[in-house]
């Protein structure tokens, strides 16, 4: 194979392979099994912490 035809066949099927694999992503994080699980993803920064916020009662610095 001369680079010419390994460069035709990556545009072409390299191109085609990329977009199956982009849309199978997305299929999968749409998916409707997948809503408890993007929900807990999307607040899992809001869960409450086990550490004291600056200014109530942390000693730690001095």
């Amino acid at each position: 194979m001369s680079y010419n035809e390994l460069r035709h066949f990556a545009d072409s099927y390299g191109l085609a392979a990329m977009l199956l694999v982009y849309l199978t992503f997305v299929a999968w994080a749409f998916r409707p099994g997948a809503r408890r699980r993007n929900e807990q993803a999307a607040t899992m920064i809001f869960a409450e912490d086990e550490t004291p916020q600056a200014g109530e009662g942390d000693k730690t610095h001095g």
